[in-house]
């Protein structure tokens, strides 16, 4: 009995995609299943990077070298989005280890960030940008933040200190950049704002923060990524031993309140103005400080409850013409 030609169509098909199907069965067979981030990725590899000043949203960050890095503020954290995918300085961003992410400190680098609310402490390795969500301080990995016990709630009040620069293949080295006991020095106002109160004193928009030009060579290209007082008394804080991505736990004094620091200024009259400029916005107060012998008056609104009330009343701040205000925690 003669063969259809649609049967001879059928089995040349057939004859075409049998092997192909095999393949795939057995390169399924192969594969083992595990499910995206839970295994390790590696580490290091990435470039040392200060790099230039940027803009993000109508803000302007200033990365640099700064040693003596030392800030409040309000900490989030990231995770399964940009698990596997680069970071701002060539490595690969992995949610299971002791990263964070800053806007302005050079990576690698590595820092301790301590949560004010509890107390726990850890050692981290810096090595991307953010976040750039208004008011926030430091972006830690996911397990950073269950180191630190704040993962579920989203946020958290902490202290950022610059420790030293990180190895290039990975994780914190050998624990020699910190000393055996790391005393936190005083928190001083950071080098943005001395920029900031340094201004020409003309009129009160002229010393503000959001008038600052962009600097020679500065972009506006946001980098890979993107997502975003008187100190806490100095603490002794504990070596880095066996296990540096383990939290510590280590004392913790002072209120934890919240303010938004409009700016801060050499020039008392500025200070007074800016002052009377917020005041209906809530309590607004003035806080004099001393910088190498020079005092330096922070104009900052606040106490506030909550850190939902601190970024609303950022918001506020800002629309009335101080971009470069931050939320900070005393």
């Amino acid at each position: 009995m003669p063969v259809r030609a649609s049967e001879r169509v059928r089995g040349a098909v057939f004859a075409l995609l049998a092997p192909l199907a095999l393949a795939l069965l057995l390169a399924g067979c192969g594969t083992t299943g595990k499910p995206s981030g839970s295994g390790p990725l590696k580490t290091g590899g990435g470039l040392y990077k200060v790099g230039k000043p940027y803009q993000i949203a109508g803000i302007w960050y200033y990365p640099r070298e700064d040693d003596k890095y030392d800030s409040t503020g309000i900490a989030s954290w990231y995770g399964p989005q940009f698990h596997g995918k680069p970071t701002a300085n060539g490595e690969i961003f992995d949610q299971n280890a002791m990263t964070a992410a800053h806007p302005t400190l050079p990576m690698p680098t590595i820092a301790r960030v301590t949560n004010l609310e509890n107390g726990r402490s850890v050692i981290v390795r810096i090595n991307d940008r953010g976040p750039f969500a208004a008011g926030r301080e430091i972006d830690m990995s996911k397990r950073a933040a269950e180191e630190l016990d704040f993962m579920r709630k989203g946020t958290a009040k902490v202290r950022v200190q610059f420790i030293g620069r990180a190895p290039l293949d990975g994780g914190i080295g050998d624990g020699r950049a910190v000393a055996e006991t790391f005393i936190a020095p005083k928190v001083e106002t950071p080098p943005d704002e001395r920029r900031v109160a340094a201004a020409p004193v003309a009129s009160v928009a002229a010393v503000s923060a959001s008038q600052l030009a962009p600097p020679a060579g500065a972009v506006s290209a946001p980098p890979q990524n993107v997502t975003p007082a008187s100190s806490p008394s100095s603490a002794t804080m504990e070596p880095i031993r066996d296990d540096p991505g383990a939290s510590r736990q280590v004392p913790v004094t002072g209120t934890g309140n919240i303010y938004v620091q409009a700016g801060s200024f050499q020039n008392l009259r500025n200070a007074e103005a800016v002052r009377q400029q917020l005041a209906g916005l809530g309590p607004v107060e003035i806080q004099t400080t001393t910088v190498e012998g020079t005092p330096f008056y922070r104009v900052r609104l606040g106490p506030l409850t909550d850190v939902p009330a601190a970024d609303s009343s950022l918001q506020s701040v800002v629309q009335r013409g101080h971009s470069g205000a931050r939320i900070v925690v005393d």
